[in-house]
């Protein structure tokens, strides 16, 4: 049988016990060009939230009673499809369900001997080429420059620093908690670290980049990104990737107060969706992959188990609950 997450509603706010429903099916039967893939990990971000509004966005909103849209790791038990044989492991978008019957399209290899299955749901997966081409193309770093980046303890954001550090950058995280903040510090190497729950933000980054910052990648929007525009520096760049302090927002989220920084500073705020560089994944993985090897980034997965518990580790993704990627092992 197929174990499923149906998603039956859409939430107004934080997604509550009637938002999906585990159902079961027969396991599918794949047609011709078509392969089985038995799931074993499935990637929770926070852009799953913004795939179940009915709003106009990069990719069209999940519809109601189909299975919840997630990227996902696995492996092929049966296949109809010349590029794929059985037991290759791949990486696409699976969704919320135990086996996926599927032309194969988005899906590409991934190698368990290299790092560990739940690695490519995250620093050699989407969350790192995010990281990578976020704030090397996007952000368009260079050597010796400050970096600030909130969500900092996030799947995205400790990825961005770590490669920040790489290029012999200055690196402040913004975090939730002193755990948080003492593994951005000790265990990655960031300069230092901004507890957004018990310091001052504004103060903070003022104190700990007294020269400005050159390069603010977002992940949470809202006052923290108001705080950051206020030490922005002459032609500073400010990487849009996420607001997930807006995800669940029941009203119309503010603009920026202090946008007319991006002004006088002659600096620009950019945002940007990682299927823009499809074409150069491989370039990202490879990158991400030898750097991982070499012990330069290290990589961090949260692992929670049973598709049936999905909602209430989903959520876990909104409380902070859980350093590095969110991962929920099938």
């Amino acid at each position: 049988m197929n174990k499923q997450q149906i998603l039956r509603n859409r939430p107004h706010g934080l997604p509550d016990e009637n938002t999906w429903e585990l159902i079961e099916t027969e396991t599918p039967t794949i047609g011709e060009n078509e392969i089985l893939v038995k799931n074993k990990y499935i990637s929770l971000d926070p852009a799953m939230r913004g795939w179940m509004n009915d709003a106009k966005s990069y990719l069209p909103p999940v519809q109601i009673d189909d299975v919840m849209r997630a990227l996902t790791v696995g492996e092929v038990v049966e296949s109809k499809n010349d590029k794929f044989k059985k037991g290759d492991f791949v990486c696409g978008t699976g969704g919320v369900q135990e086996y996926t019957a599927t032309d194969g399209r988005g899906f590409y290899k991934v190698d368990p001997n290299l790092a560990p299955l739940e690695t490519y749901t995250g620093t050699i997966g989407m969350p790192g080429l995010t990281a990578y081409f976020g704030l090397l193309e996007v952000g368009a770093l260079k050597e010796g420059e400050t970096v600030l980046v909130s969500g900092a303890a996030g799947a995205v954001g400790s990825v961005v620093g770590q490669i920040a550090k790489i290029k012999n950058c200055k690196v402040v995280g913004i975090a939730g908690g002193a755990e948080k903040c003492a593994y951005l510090v000790d265990e990655l190497g960031f300069d230092h670290a901004i507890d957004y729950k018990n310091e001052k933000v504004v103060h903070k980054i003022h104190e700990y980049c007294p020269d400005g910052v050159d390069v603010y990648f977002d992940n949470v929007g809202g006052e923290i990104l108001d705080a950051a525009l206020t030490a922005i520096n002459k032609n500073a760049r400010v990487v849009i990737c996420g607001a997930i302090s807006q995800y669940n927002a029941t009203e119309k989220p503010k603009g920026p107060a202090n946008y007319l920084s991006l002004l006088v500073n002659r600096a620009r705020m950019e945002g940007f969706i990682i299927i823009d560089y499809a074409k150069r994944y491989q370039e990202g993985l490879s990158q991400m992959g030898q750097w991982v090897a070499e012990g330069k980034i290290k990589p961090k997965e949260t692992v929670f188990e049973g598709i049936e518990n999905f909602r209430e580790i989903f959520l876990k993704l909104f409380s902070g609950d859980k350093k590095g990627k969110l991962v929920l092992k099938v």
